[in-house]
């Protein structure tokens, strides 16, 4: 089953939802703003995309930029921020088993379909 950490405000994560939904793929949706990420989730999928912890910030999001960006974080410590503050985090996520993409544009969630 595919899961989709999904922001409904967001364009880009509306698209992908909506892809999934003309699918014949079984998925869920969390949305992630409504029931955070723990340091775990967020860590393995960090995992998952193969990607460096900063690589799934939105560094030009207002909280970044006054809290974070001047800052030199660890690994562990941008991953709490993103804990913390979840409208860090870029989306939308797609997740099918030990595959996971940053589906921007929608299209990308085909590699793990």
């Amino acid at each position: 089953m595919i899961t989709i950490y999904h922001n409904p405000r967001c364009g880009k994560s509306r698209e992908c939802l909506a892809f999934l939904e003309n699918s014949e793929k079984e998925f869920e949706v969390v949305k992630y703003l409504d029931v955070h990420f723990t340091f775990k989730t967020l860590s393995n999928l960090i995992n998952k995309l193969n990607i460096n912890p900063i690589e799934l910030v939105r560094t030009k999001e207002k909280i970044w930029i006054e809290k974070f960006k001047n800052e030199t974080l660890s690994n562990d410590q941008i991953i709490t921020a993103m804990v913390l503050h979840p409208v860090l985090v870029e989306r939308p996520i797609a997740v099918n088993g030990n595959k996971a993409v940053i589906a921007r544009p929608f299209e990308r969630i085909k590699s793990i379909v």
